[in-house]
């Protein structure tokens, strides 16, 4: 049991850590498209090398493998982390997702692609688009009097109707454009003119310079409300009578004649001339009829229904005319792409595109950019909304300026395709990061002249027909029962690929991605932690009967309830499967914005479970007391690798503990026959044998890892680290 053995916790929790914070530079793979809550791919690097290794992990880790005849199975594949690291090191893989646009994704990633002629149709299109739409993304710069600069982002706020004296007003939550860290000053719009203002201290903003009035960084928009500025109405927002309006009040532009001599951005209030080219741009769209632009209505969902609070009823409701005419209009350019790879990694790249072009990506003040609509994992409906380039703007070194236009799609989707055939690893030297190529191994059907097997399946794993005794590892990262709604989201790209692509895709032929057979927590399906139990444990029964014998099934998980360890411990059982190990390794970044400000953990429990093996004494206990010196040591461990743990990670550290002792402790007499709910019961009342576990996440502390062997050490340390206790089920 080689991951119980080899698995260095200090090693692949700090790269996992270092990764997660520019996850693009580490596996530029994930380029190809957006999914979300994407693990390590160091995590399942590390994870396989330890199992199938033939050395210690901090030396496999950066050589070349071929681990070539092993076959990977990932019942819950999302975007295809644990394949993609398996089919790198020369194993054949085979994966499973309900969602359609998994199934597309990871393909995507994982079909070779001939870059140059990419590269070629890429720039035919861009070209193609600049002649038709460039006009409606120009400014005039009133700074130095130079026309015709390319537009960065239009900053719009959300408007209303008073409904008592039935003039329109603005929805501002605050008037701060810009903050000072990457410019040299605040940027205030004055609340009674409308102009920009640039101030030293937003404590002190003093009035307005062109219009005199007392300049204001708090808007009156807040808590659902908004009193009217002409008649004091205390009015109650959103309306559900329609999609929200929007007034164009800001723009941050480009002006490459001024770049050297300007210090910080280019802001400036529109213009008429500007309401102008939005007004043509709408016309346009008025009088063209739409091919590609989907007709969809939002059905209800868990997080659909804040849409339609807000009025939106369907998905086209979600941009405005200018994105729409220009989002047509790309996908005319891609359907008529002869060469059908090709085209569809132009249609990937649109399905990536619209993440950037829509009316509910939020301007960043701080860091002066886009957030896509995706950025906190839900759909995001703001009052300040930010429009990017839809071309976006490449400056004379060929560098991009700015977010989410197609130019920097199209390049991300370069860099990721030329990492599979020329993957890397990075190593850290001091403060110094080191690139380090990973010689003759390929991601992809071929290599090396030798063709692998992939095998992806838009279909649920509890259907799924695998051979006995037919796979030599699982390794996935399932559903953390209701923590997000991905084919809710995933909708929203879907019905724009959908027309575009067709239906011949697999999966494609329904008109949205949800699915009864998905495996979350869904309030709106009535789908609760009964079903979800069951489905897990159906699909890691399939996935154990086709393991060799002894063989690991390997998944990460974390959550915030109790419940929902329970669900895990209940599946592990009905498969019958015993958890050899709970390992602890960072798994999110820690200033991802779904879960900053809260209580939520950035570490994973890395369950490893198998039908027979040995696993380290010294991981068992019968007392708190015990766990707590268990849970100790990761704390230290973790904190070598450069995270010290919060309350949060350290409760979920303690429920992967307590979810692996209580299967060794239930394994003897469980019984699979009875009903959910009592097994669901009885494992929680295991788990609470040994206290609470937000009363044991505060009485833990790290200890000092000076004074004691890491919990994970190389092989060669083993022998005194105490005795190797026997599994079975």
């Amino acid at each position: 049991m080689s991951i119980e053995r080899r698995f260095d916790v200090p090693l692949i929790a700090g790269m996992a850590l270092r990764e997660k914070q520019i996850q693009q530079n580490y596996r530029p793979i994930i380029g190809v498209h957006k999914w979300f809550a994407r693990r390590p791919g160091t995590l399942f690097r590390g994870l396989l090398l330890a199992e199938f290794g033939n050395d210690f992990l901090d030396r496999t880790f950066f050589q070349s493998n071929d681990l070539a005849g092993l076959r990977i199975a990932d019942p819950f594949m999302g975007g295809g982390t644990p394949l993609i690291e398996a089919n790198r090191i020369g194993c054949d893989v085979q994966g499973f997702d309900v969602n359609p646009m998994s199934a597309w994704v990871v393909r995507e990633e994982m079909e070779q692609l001939d870059l140059d002629a990419y590269r070629r149709a890429a720039r035919s299109l861009l070209t193609a688009l600049h002649g038709e739409i460039h006009r409606h993304y120009r400014t005039d710069c009133p700074l130095y009097g130079d026309a015709n600069v390319p537009v960065k982002s239009f900053i719009w706020v959300k408007t209303m109707d008073c409904r008592a004296c039935e003039r329109p007003f603005d929805l501002f939550p605050g008037y701060v454009l810009a903050k000072d860290r990457r410019h040299p000053k605040n940027v205030l719009v004055c609340a009674t003119c409308g102009n920009l203002n640039e101030v030293e201290d937003l404590g002190r903003p003093g009035a307005c310079g062109t219009c005199h009035a007392i300049l204001r960084t708090k808007g009156p928009a807040r808590r659902s409300r908004c009193d009217c500025p002409h008649c004091g109405h205390a009015n109650r927002y959103p309306s559900d009578t329609g999609p929200p309006r929007h007034r164009l009040f800001a723009i941050e532009y480009h002006n490459p004649k001024r770049r050297r001599e300007h210090k910080g951005r280019f802001f400036k209030k529109p213009d008429s001339a500007d309401d102008a080219r939005f007004s043509a741009a709408s016309r346009r769209w008025e009088r063209m009829t739409p091919r590609f632009v989907p007709d969809q209505e939002i059905p209800a969902g868990d997080e659909t229904a804040r849409l339609h609070r807000w009025g939106y009823d369907c998905y086209r409701d979600m941009f405005n005319p200018r994105q729409l005419l220009g989002l047509e209009l790309s996908c005319r350019l891609i359907a008529a792409q002869e060469n059908d790879r090709i085209r569809r990694a132009l249609a990937t790249n649109l399905s990536d595109l619209l993440r950037y072009q829509n009316m509910l990506c939020r301007y960043d003040t701080a860091s002066l950019k886009s957030l896509d609509i995706f950025s906190i994992h839900g759909f995001p409906v703001g009052l300040v909304q930010c429009e990017s380039n839809l071309l976006g703007i490449v400056n004379g070194a060929g560098a991009n300026v700015g977010s989410g236009g197609w130019s920097n799609i199209s390049a991300k989707y370069v860099k990721a395709k030329r990492y599979c055939d020329a993957p890397y690893e990075v190593r850290q030297d001091g403060r110094r990061k080191i690139r380090v190529p990973i010689e003759h191994e390929r991601i992809g059907e071929r290599a090396n002249g030798t063709d692998r097997r992939i095998a992806i399946r838009c279909e649920s794993a509890t259907q799924a027909m695998l051979a006995p005794h037919s796979l030599d590892a699982v390794f996935t990262d399932p559903p953390y029962f209701g923590n997000v709604q991905y084919a809710e989201l995933m909708d929203f790209c879907y019905v724009w690929l959908r027309k575009l692509i067709g239906k011949q895709a697999e999966g494609f032929s329904a008109r949205y991605t949800r699915s009864s057979d998905e495996l979350t927590g869904n309030v709106t399906q009535k789908r609760g932690l009964e079903e979800f139990t069951e489905g897990l444990a159906e699909v890691y029964a399939r996935m154990a009967r086709a393991l060799k014998p002894g063989a690991p099934l390997v998944f990460t998980y974390h959550h915030n309830r109790l419940d929902a360890y329970c669900a895990v411990g209940v599946a592990i059982l009905d498969a019958g499967l015993v958890c050899s190990a709970s390992l602890p390794c960072p798994a999110e970044m820690g200033g991802s914005i779904h879960i900053h400000g809260t209580n939520s953990s950035i570490i994973d429990t890395v369950f490893v479970c198998r039908t027979s093996g040995k696993t380290p004494g010294k991981w068992f206990f019968d007392s708190s007391e015990q766990l707590l010196e268990i849970v100790n040591e990761d704390l230290s461990v973790l904190s070598e690798a450069g995270r010290v743990a919060s309350h949060g990670d350290t409760r979920c550290i303690i429920f992967g503990h307590l979810t692996r002792i209580a299967i060794w402790k239930l394994r003897s007499a469980w019984n699979r026959s009875l009903p959910t709910v009592e097994k669901i019961a009885a494992f929680r009342e295991e788990m609470l044998r040994y206290g609470d576990p937000n009363e044991l996440a505060t009485l833990a502390a790290p200890g000092d890892s000076t004074e004691r062997l890491p919990l994970f050490a190389p092989v060669a340390t083993r022998a005194n680290q105490g005795n190797q206790i026997a599994l079975s089920f």
